[in-house]
């Protein structure tokens, strides 16, 4: 372990939220240890903003609720103390160890994934570290002098732009196989390469992706692509052949042209997106999805109004029901997100076919801009490689 001293790092407690000094103060003054931990130090570190303020202590969850009455307690296997404020939730957690009773067992193995599970239980700092997933994560900081512990090499990292996981990168990896979603998010947010140890486990243990739970992925995937580093992310989910992993359908083995629109079109959106987020901009997260899923949706309504010999209207129906059941299935999108893409999509149809007639009645839906702005990308991308429907098989 190393403790770098104030005088050797930039941090200043005015860029560290009000409330979670407070919460620091009272632990402390209770009689607990308590520190900044996370990536809340790295971004102090590196210069920029924390978004979230992370904290932990040797307090229990149910020690923390005594001492503030704004505390909510979540989760089941390891339970986190949520305080409460007006304009912030500072998340606390009990500093977690390994369960010293049951050392030679500390694993019990799905036989049917692969996936590890490790169980939970309250330790100490050390053991904290350890447990911890990314060695630039693993940082705490002590507001009264303003010192950081290192236990893991995390500050090193940092200077040199490295993304490492803490321990056996393949273990860490069949521990929680959604550390696969967050090294690429870090590396693409940080601009900071990946480890050779850490990134050569990530496509041997890629396919433990498709086990876990929709709702947990989607979550990880709009932290990843729509948080304002998107295509840079994209572009490494491509070079670790992740895509197929992650959308099943989406990135099917279409033919080279359809595969071609599938990939640009994405990418496309992605850079709009990123472009809008770095200039403060509001963006729809169904813009992206809508996007993804499109040529999947479309070649799926050309097959069945061939096969089953009706109007491309009926076809559209039936297709747009089937697509949109396997993503909220695959991904638990919710359905608020499900129903934004039905709308962009019905208003694609409509400007496509020149339904002149409903023109100036969808140019007031809500989904307008977005539905126009994803006809023209994917209408300039088509023309470039000359796409025709009869291209689909």
């Amino acid at each position: 372990m190393i403790i770098i001293p104030k005088k050797n790092h930039n941090i200043s407690r005015k860029k560290i939220s009000k409330n979670a000094l407070k919460i620091l103060c009272r632990l402390k003054k209770s009689g607990y240890q308590a520190y900044l931990v996370g990536g809340s130090v790295r971004d102090l570190i590196i210069g920029n903003q924390p978004k979230d303020f992370d904290l932990v202590t040797n307090a229990t969850p149910f020690e923390i609720q005594k001492l503030f009455k704004n505390c909510r307690l979540i989760g089941r296997r390891f339970q986190i103390a949520h305080i409460m404020f007006k304009k912030e939730i500072i998340e606390v957690s009990t500093f977690r160890g390994n369960n010293q009773h049951h050392k030679k067992k500390r694993y019990k193995k799905k036989e049917k994934f692969g996936i590890l599970l490790r169980d939970n239980v309250f330790g100490g700092i050390e053991e904290d570290a350890e447990r911890r997933d990314l060695t630039i994560n693993t940082l705490y900081l002590n507001i009264f002098d303003l010192s950081i512990r290192d236990y893991v090499g995390g500050i090193k990292d940092i200077k040199k732009k490295i993304i490492r996981l803490i321990g056996d990168p393949e273990t860490r990896y069949r521990e929680d196989p959604v550390r696969i979603l967050r090294v690429i998010r870090f590396s693409a947010q940080l601009k900071m390469k990946i480890e050779k140890k850490t990134a050569i486990a990530i496509p041997k243990l890629a396919k433990l992706l498709s086990y876990v739970p929709g709702a947990r992925l989607y979550n990880e995937l709009n932290k990843l692509l729509q948080t304002g580093f998107g295509y840079q992310a994209y572009k490494k989910l491509k070079k670790f052949c992740l895509l197929k992993r992650i959308f099943p359908f989406p990135f099917l083995d279409y033919n080279k042209k359809i595969n071609f629109l599938i990939n640009k079109l994405t990418i496309n959106v992605l850079k709009k997106n990123d472009q809008k987020i770095q200039k403060k901009k509001k963006i729809n997260p169904a813009f992206l999805w809508s996007a993804i899923l499109w040529y999947p949706y479309f070649i799926n309504t050309i097959k069945i109004k061939k096969k089953k010999k009706m109007k491309y209207k009926d076809a559209s129906y039936i297709s747009l029901k089937k697509i949109l059941k396997k993503a909220s299935y695959m991904l638990s999108i919710p359905k608020q997100i499900i129903y934004s893409i039905r709308e962009i999509w019905k208003i694609i149809n409509i400007i496509t076919y020149h339904k002149e007639n409903l023109f100036y009645q969808i140019k007031k839906n809500k989904k307008f801009y977005e539905a126009h702005n994803l006809y023209i990308l994917k209408k300039n991308i088509e023309k470039k490689i000359n796409f025709k429907k009869k291209l689909i098989k």
